[in-house]
């Protein structure tokens, strides 16, 4: 039976969505969800001036094949500065994503932990539970943060402690495939934003909950 059900993914930076839920999202497409990318920042573009139209060109590129891997429908991408969203009100993030849930009523989105490291994550999540509130006409019943390596176990001595688990053994494959879209992202092992990483990290997940391989999620509001 097909589900009808939308997701939207906010993320801080390209890659971030592929790193936090790309299996994840790969089954979940392939069970019948449409599912949405909303990236605030172009990341890289954005600190690169010199370059900057020949890199948005080719790193909009990256951003559609990588998405199109998980079988997104459609990618929402803004130019909010790159590891300086405290720079900018809080308001208008909330805007930005406020606009594009009310263009696509989304059931469920995913979004960073609260408490990663990076300064963008931490106010992309709160921007997100801003423009999410429960409203009695609200669409969104389910929200549920990631980690992103490199980023979420950096931040010492917090830890990421999920309560959800998504069994993607057959969607690893999908979610590093996505990854390797992001050449200009992706970093040899022992980094842990590779593909090596990323294996032995959805094998950590699956081995505390007996799968194979698991991506994990905090949840923050479920409403059944």
């Amino acid at each position: 039976m097909k589900n009808n059900k939308i997701i939207l993914i906010v993320v801080a930076h390209p890659d971030d969505e592929i790193l936090g839920c790309g299996a994840t999202i790969a089954r979940l497409v392939k069970e019948g969800y449409t599912a949405y990318t909303l990236i605030l920042s172009e990341g890289k573009t954005s600190r690169d001036i010199k370059n900057h139209k020949i890199d948005r060109v080719s790193f909009s590129k990256e951003i559609k094949k990588a998405n199109d891997k998980i079988g997104v429908k459609k990618v929402f991408i803004e130019n909010f500065p790159d590891n300086r969203f405290d720079s900018v009100d809080l308001l208008d993030i909330i805007k930005v994503i406020s606009t594009v849930k009310d263009k696509i009523n989304p059931d469920i989105i995913f979004t960073h932990y609260e408490k990663d490291l990076n300064i963008d994550h931490q106010i992309t999540y709160q921007a997100v539970i801003t423009a999410a509130r429960p409203m009695q006409d609200e669409s969104v019943k389910e929200i549920y943060s990631f980690e992103i390596l490199s980023s979420t176990e950096w931040q010492y001595p917090l830890s990421f402690s999920p309560d959800t688990f998504f069994d993607v053994s057959d969607t690893l494959k999908c979610k590093k495939r996505a990854m390797k879209k992001y050449k200009s992202e992706l970093c040899e092992y022992p980094h842990p934003r590779s593909l090596k990483a990323i294996k032995l990290n959805a094998s950590y997940h699956g081995m505390r909950v007996g799968k194979k391989y698991v991506e994990a999620f905090k949840s923050v509001r479920v409403i059944k």
